[in-house]
């Protein structure tokens, strides 16, 4: 049974305090770790005595909020929505929240039939611009799709751009997903996301901080971000402008020690300047899931060496190649100038001519040597 079926006083002082304090307040959050969710909920509800850290200015307005705050109405609105409320100490809690302090989340409202700690443990945070280009939404598809197909779960927050193509990048591979909302996860947003955020919620989960009907603004929109960094193993960012949001995702996740990745792009391109600066500091460049896995997977799993196509000449003899790099790639030339280009004697340089000659690279006129047609396409082109 969970918290939000049987709520006991701990949960339901955290429920009253989702619906008091913002999200990341890391006073309020060392007022909970010295003094308990109970008693701060008590001290809220009872009007004082004034905790310490806030002017009295803030302290009005908490208790006005607190005046307004009923955690048992909050609870029923939530279970009629089919939402959980899960807090720390909870099966379902993922770990790694305790990372972040006092700015870790009072509880997480939970949307969805999977185990959100279960899902966390092997997950990657894809992010980027909300007004992404096609190559950026493409990137993000493709990289989710592949994280999916290697059995992790990709997190991001549900906007319009980079965080939808992951998403939808992720289902479309018939994998996982994690829709981290800065609003109450009983509603959409934004609104032309709604199907999407109901797939999820329906084939994965979509959590937030927010109690039920809460709406998000701007800086919860910002301290969102730390806990999609916290949840996950690392984040990667796909297409991001020098004050996107998704830098501050990034940059929490470095604070975290979790992995920061980028995907680049063009370097003329305004979207990707925020990636760019990111890999110039200390991310990791990645340009597709194998990469990303071979960073935050487990050892062994790593990504495929990349190379260039195989070409004929690749296939020749190192002698053999050292012989026809020393032909010019016009005119002719004598054995011993051939021998002496390939450092070798003019008999080895003889013998590797006329082989060469079987092979259609060379061909003899009179004492002299010479590339084909075909030989010098290849030389020249792996010369460029």
């Amino acid at each position: 049974m969970s918290a939000a079926d049987a709520p006991g006083r701990e949960v339901l002082a955290r429920v009253f305090l989702s619906r008091v304090l913002e999200p990341g307040d890391e006073v309020a959050g060392r007022w909970v770790r010295e003094r308990g969710a109970v008693e701060v909920a008590r001290c809220l509800r009872a009007g004082g005595p004034q905790l310490v850290g806030v002017t009295d200015k803030r302290w009005g307005g908490l208790l006005t909020r607190a005046q307004e705050a009923d955690a048992a109405r909050d609870l029923e609105v939530a279970r009629d929505a089919g939402v959980r409320f899960v807090v720390p100490g909870d099966a379902e809690w993922p770990g790694q929240l305790d990372d972040l302090g006092d700015g870790r989340p009072l509880g997480l409202w939970v949307r969805g039939p999977a185990s959100l700690r279960m899902w966390a443990l092997r997950s990657v945070a894809v992010v980027g611009a909300r007004a992404c280009t096609e190559y950026g939404a493409h990137m993000a598809a493709t990289l989710a799709a592949g994280l999916a197909e290697r059995g992790w779960v990709v997190v991001s927050g549900g906007a319009y751009g980079v965080d939808g193509a992951a998403h939808r990048g992720a289902l479309g591979a018939g994998g996982a997903t994690v829709a981290v909302l800065a609003c109450g996860v009983d509603q959409a947003y934004p609104r032309g996301h709604t199907q999407l955020i109901n797939r999820i919620a329906e084939q994965g989960v979509v959590v937030g901080e927010l109690p039920p009907g809460d709406h998000p603004t701007a800086s919860r929109f910002i301290v969102r971000n730390r806990v999609i960094a916290a949840l996950t193993r690392g984040t990667v960012v796909v297409e991001a402008a020098h004050r996107s949001g998704s830098l501050v995702t990034a940059r929490a996740a470095r604070r975290l020690g979790r992995h920061t990745m980028g995907v680049p792009g063009p370097a003329t391109s305004s979207l990707s300047a925020g990636v760019h600066e990111l890999l110039r500091d200390d991310a990791v460049l990645v340009t597709d899931a194998a990469e990303v896995v071979e960073l935050v997977g487990d050892m062994g799993e790593l990504a495929p060496q990349r190379r260039g196509p195989v070409l004929p000449r690749d296939l020749l003899e190192p002698g053999a190649r050292r012989v026809l790099a020393a032909l010019p790639g016009r005119g002719t030339a004598s054995v011993a100038a051939v021998a002496r280009g390939a450092q070798t004697t003019p008999d080895d340089a003889i013998a590797r001519l006329y082989e060469l000659r079987a092979l259609g690279y060379v061909e003899r006129h009179g004492d002299s040597w010479k590339l084909t047609r075909q030989a010098m396409i290849s030389v020249r082109g792996g010369r460029s």
